[in-house]
């Protein structure tokens, strides 16, 4: 299978953790439930592809998620490797109790910079959802679990157009002051440019919180994903969100589309000369075991490509 030439990019980090998402942010929006022993083995199959951090699942609400109904199940089967890391979503104190008894050392909680999609994703307010993280937070590291704080429409927002970056930058600050260990600053609906990017990483590191304390998390509704990433590890990130054959969305905004792709993230970093420790073959076989049990060929331009070539 071809690889990339590589010819090492000036101003990037030597290595890149990606945050494999594909079980959690990639199926949510199935339509179709994916059976139990399915995910698990997309699991199984994205650790012996060498990824080291894979999300796998979410404590949210069955009727508010049903395809990540079967979190117990998942998780309680879930054959876990060393030096693997599997953290969970969880939406609340009930989300966190249920992680907590399967045994979780990792969390993440997901707020809004916007108002509008704080409504409908959580049913509350940017500050009233802020409010409620803080005691999931602190019950979490006191339990000493790291915790995720992703903060979705960091770019802009289908209901409120141009979203500022300092009302981006307040709710981090906000989330990091509660105790969370990282943040994931997501382009939900896709539409952030490379420029935004640096801007808002500045924005961060001028209020306190470095870049090595934030991830970003990148949808490729208009083809930037890739160019943004980039941008970022050239501020400094070095950790990188994707989902394997580029699947995903988000069910509470319809103009989310798929997730980076993993395979695409790859071989660009690869191609410059920054270590991932994924083995590129098995993931695309990965992804193309996957798109067959979804029924639909794989978004991932990577995937398709080495896949036409053989």
């Amino acid at each position: 299978m071809r690889a990339p030439q590589v010819v090492p990019a000036p101003g990037l980090p030597e290595r890149v953790t990606v945050y494999e998402v594909s079980p959690r942010d990639g199926l949510q929006n199935e339509q179709a439930t994916v059976p139990t022993e399915v995910k698990a083995e997309l699991i199984e199959r994205l650790a012996g592809a060498g990824l080291g951090v894979i999300e796998a699942t979410s404590f949210v609400r069955p009727d508010r998620v049903p395809q990540l109904a079967d979190a117990e199940r998942l998780m309680a089967g879930l054959k876990r490797r060393e030096g693997v890391r599997y953290p969970v979503l969880v939406p609340n104190l009930r989300g966190l109790e249920r992680a907590l008894d399967l045994g979780v050392d990792e969390i993440a909680v997901f707020a809004s910079a916007t108002e509008s999609f704080a409504k409908a994703n959580l049913g509350r307010g940017v500050d009233d959802a802020l409010a409620m993280y803080a005691p999931v937070v602190e019950r979490a590291r006191s339990e000493g679990l790291a915790v995720r704080a992703y903060v979705s429409m960091c770019f802009g927002d289908p209901w409120e157009g141009d979203v500022p970056i300092d009302q981006v930058v307040r709710v981090g600050r906000a989330l990091v002051d509660q105790g969370a260990t990282e943040l994931s600053l997501g382009d939900t609906i896709g539409v952030g440019t490379p420029g935004h990017v640096t801007a808002l990483l500045a924005a961060f590191g001028a209020a306190g919180i470095g870049a090595g304390r934030l991830a970003v998390h990148f949808h490729d509704t208009y083809g930037q994903a890739l160019a943004n990433t980039v941008a970022a590890l050239q501020a400094g990130v070095t950790v990188v969100d994707a989902a394997a054959g580029g699947i995903g969305g988000c069910p509470f905004a319809r103009s989310a589309t798929g997730n980076l792709a993993t395979e695409d993230l790859v071989w660009a970093l690869h191609g410059m000369g920054v270590a991932t420790g994924v083995d590129l073959p098995a993931l695309v076989a990965t992804s193309i075991w996957m798109a067959e049990r979804l029924g639909r060929p794989s978004p991932s331009r990577v995937v398709r490509a080495l896949a036409a070539d053989g």
